[in-house]
């Protein structure tokens, strides 16, 4: 990947704690396992590697013990790594001095922690500024950025107040905004909504991604709650004994996880919050151009045992849709054009839409309902048994759908058809 898109990477991190933890990298470089290593020898991360792309918001999810918060220390050195090398915008934080680790710590990456470490004594305004303070940055100028960024996150009006007179949600915005003001090229997040009642949890999970769109920060999460990286996550790290054992998006780790200990971890997600349209969509297969006229619609019907057909421009955006019988009539008529039986309420829906959101318009629609991309293109159907499996986790042999209006008979079709072939009444132009 081009390194212009690379915000951090970390490559062959190895923590060991205790004695001798040279000599344990030795050792799990060969394949001793991780409760081998001896009395008072703890590996907590093991031949970590992965990279970080601007922008996104990348989490390293995993259960207690596994690793995820001393993974995260050691990105901004307050763990130095046993092995292993971590940069940020091609600067090392795992070789360098202590000064220099100090002017990156200021510049290239902040931290939101989960028990807001706010400074009691002083203001929200001077909380949120205080990262610009140890920069340097004069008062009457950080005052000025700190109150942009506290009105952000929706403190305004509380610039004034201490840290005790906040409810936990806003105490946390205040860690939030202090990190942000900061404007460092990473944001690094340890389980920092963890302590929040889940109401309050929820409001800062969709806090966070309105600035993420906003902002277009690099972030780093941290947690232990799969439901909240699977909501946040463009991407996700999943750790287990101190090792990564899959990286995807939350689609990939949801429906193809990389081991059974993955697949048992997700296997109460609420797929229907995951996954979209566009993820479980087929190819359509009864399509018609808009000139297609109504014999070439008919046929395509007939051959797809279809008692309808989505109708397309030809550069596939949706026009609407016809039903078989309809197109019977124009046939059996010899009309030539299909826009009199085009019926517009085709209910497709866009490819990002949440499996939970398709229902409704799945047992609305006449079809199996259609998918668009974000310029109105037909890229895929979803029939409602695909629909049933998905939200249920089966395969969809084994789901039995709700019955559709049953297709016209082949042999009435086929008739109609010879007729208007014998009597000149043939299309120009071709189904698809």
């Amino acid at each position: 990947m081009n390194d212009d898109t690379i915000a951090l990477r970390a490559e062959g991190l190895y923590k060991v704690f205790g004695r001798h933890s040279d000599d344990a990298v030795l050792k799990l470089h060969r394949g001793t396992p991780r409760d081998q290593l001896g009395a008072g020898t703890t590996a907590a991360v093991i031949d970590a590697s992965f990279e970080v792309r601007r922008g996104e918001i990348f989490v390293v999810m995993g259960l207690s013990g596994s690793g995820k918060s001393t993974l995260i220390r050691m990105l901004n050195g307050l763990h130095p790594a046993t092995a292993g090398t971590v940069t940020i915008g091609g600067d090392s934080i795992t070789d360098t001095s202590p000064k220099k680790l100090r002017e990156l710590r200021r510049q290239r990456v902040s931290m939101v922690f989960q028990h807001f470490a706010l400074l009691p004594h002083r203001t929200v305004i001077d909380n949120v500024a205080y990262g610009l303070e140890i920069q340097g940055m004069p008062r009457d100028e950080r005052i000025a950025r700190a109150r942009k960024v506290t009105e952000i996150v929706g403190l305004k009006g509380w610039e004034e107040k201490h840290p005790s007179e906040l409810s936990g949600g806003m105490q946390q915005r205040v860690g939030l905004a202090r990190a942000l003001a900061a404007d460092t090229d990473v944001l690094l997040m340890d389980e920092a909504f963890s302590a929040l009642d889940p109401l309050i949890r929820r409001g800062m999970q969709d806090q966070l991604l309105e600035l993420q769109s906003e902002l277009g920060k690099t972030i780093i999460f941290i947690t232990h709650d799969l439901n909240e990286a699977m909501y946040i996550g463009d991407r996700i790290a999943v750790m287990r004994d101190g090792r990564i054992v899959q990286i995807g998006t939350p689609e990939d780790i949801l429906t193809n996880p990389a081991n059974d200990y993955v697949e048992q971890f997700v296997q109460d997600v609420d797929r229907t919050k995951v996954l979209t349209a566009e993820s479980v969509m087929r190819p359509p297969r009864a399509v018609v151009h808009l000139g297609a006229g109504p014999r070439a619609a008919l046929t395509t019907m007939r051959d797809e045992q279809l008692a309808g057909a989505y109708v397309v421009n030809k550069d596939r955006t949706i026009v609407g849709w016809v039903r078989d019988r309809d197109v019977f009539d124009l046939v059996r008529k010899g009309e030539k054009d299909l826009s009199s039986v085009i019926q517009d309420d085709h209910g497709a829906v866009p490819a990002d839409t949440a499996l939970a959101d398709l229902f409704i318009p799945s047992l609305e629609a006449a079809l199996p309902l259609g998918v668009l991309d974000h310029r109105g293109r037909l890229v895929g159907v979803i029939p409602r048994v695909t629909l049933l499996a998905a939200l249920g986790g089966e395969p969809e042999a084994a789901v039995q759908a709700a019955p559709r209006p049953d297709p016209m008979p082949t042999d009435e079709v086929d008739q109609v058809l010879e007729a208007a072939v014998g009597a000149g009444a043939g299309d120009t132009k071709e189904a698809i």
